[in-house]
């Protein structure tokens, strides 16, 4: 595919991925990125405007950005430096508006829309673009915190969480019958309560279905296996495990599952006779931010799968995280998936 941004000769699309970035380029949506000083945001920028996946609006000051990178071809892709910027005073005065009541003050606003994931989030939260991707030389915290200050989350929301699109590599994976799964939360909420755990898990289900075109069967892992062990929080993912069947009655969603049990049929059969989702899980529900990172590194390194994100669900408009130790092609699918986020708001 034009644009592609993987290393190496005769470079295959991923099929999964292809579907994904198919489906973006037909919304023709605005993503923005916030970090033009890193090199793989800039390849990415140049690749998914290549590959039609979405337009491009890329943070930094354009002089810098194509020094650095002279052998990426930006055209097409507008590079917006916010300390130029004619919009920046209204942003400020957006920012300030809606933080005044907390205690901001009009001059910290002001120096507030100088910072590039402010200013891309307020170009969000303005209607100027669609949506957000940053993270690749920030914390999280970097990254969210202008989020859940400005653009905040969806209505009815209870908390805003996160997931990987963890995606096979070419050739499958004898335990990803699907080709990918949604691993929940891998970057965000560090100990959930039962409640929100259920809640984590009942958008995860959405995103599986809605994003990566899934059918959902939700396992919610533990070190335990239906009362294998007895531990406080064991009890913690079957309480989960009751409110989220509550809910959501028809979803297929099942545990305490210890992981094998949860995506080796074999193992379903031995440790969780006549469960539907035991040995078929696509969407893996972690017990804390411990287990999901620890988890999605596994699998990606490991693995060789290919991990995307973490992705944010939640917010009222998409803004999403990536791991510092991301891909340029990583970068440009979590570009079509925030594309795709558009669609559910």
């Amino acid at each position: 595919m034009a644009g592609c941004v993987c290393a190496g000769e005769g470079c295959k699309e991923n099929a999964f991925l292809a579907k994904i970035k198919a489906k973006a380029a037909a919304l023709n949506k605005r993503i923005v990125l916030c970090e033009g000083e890193d090199s793989r945001v800039v390849k990415a920028a140049a690749a998914a405007v290549k590959e039609g996946i979405a337009k491009i609006t890329l943070l930094g000051n354009a002089e810098q950005i194509k020094k650095a990178n002279p052998d990426v071809d930006l055209s097409g892709v507008d590079i917006v430096d916010p300390a130029s910027s004619e919009k920046r005073a209204e942003y400020a005065a957006l920012l300030y508006s809606l933080r005044k009541a907390k205690g901001m003050t009009e001059e910290e606003a002001d120096k507030l829309s100088h910072d590039n994931t402010y200013f891309g989030v307020l170009m969000l939260k303005a209607g100027d673009v669609d949506g957000l991707v940053s993270g690749a030389c920030h914390s999280t915290a970097n990254t969210l915190r202008p989020g859940l200050q400005i653009v905040k989350a969806a209505p009815g929301v209870p908390l805003v969480s996160s997931y990987f699109l963890m995606i096979a590599p070419e050739g499958g994976n004898p335990y990803c019958e699907d080709g990918a799964y949604i691993y929940s939360d891998c970057g965000l909420n560090e100990n959930p309560t039962s409640e929100q755990l259920a809640e984590i898990a009942l958008i995860s289900a959405k995103t599986a279905k809605q994003i990566a075109g899934l059918e959902p069967r939700v396992a919610m892992l533990s070190f335990s296996t239906k009362g294998s062990a007895k531990h406080a929080d064991i009890d913690k993912v079957t309480a989960a495990l009751a409110l989220a069947k509550a809910k959501n009655p028809d979803l297929a969603i099942d545990g305490e599952l210890q992981l094998d049990a949860a995506i080796v049929p074999s193992v379903a059969k031995s440790k969780a006779p006549g469960s539907k989702v035991a040995g078929h899980a696509n969407v893996l529900i972690f017990p804390d931010l411990d287990a999901g990172n620890i988890g999605y590194k596994l699998t990606e390194r490991l693995g060789g799968f290919m991990a995307v994100g973490p992705l944010c669900q939640g917010f009222a408009k998409p803004i999403n995280d990536l791991s510092r130790g991301c891909k340029a092609e990583d970068i440009v699918a979590a570009v079509a998936i925030t594309a795709l986020q558009t669609q559910l708001q």
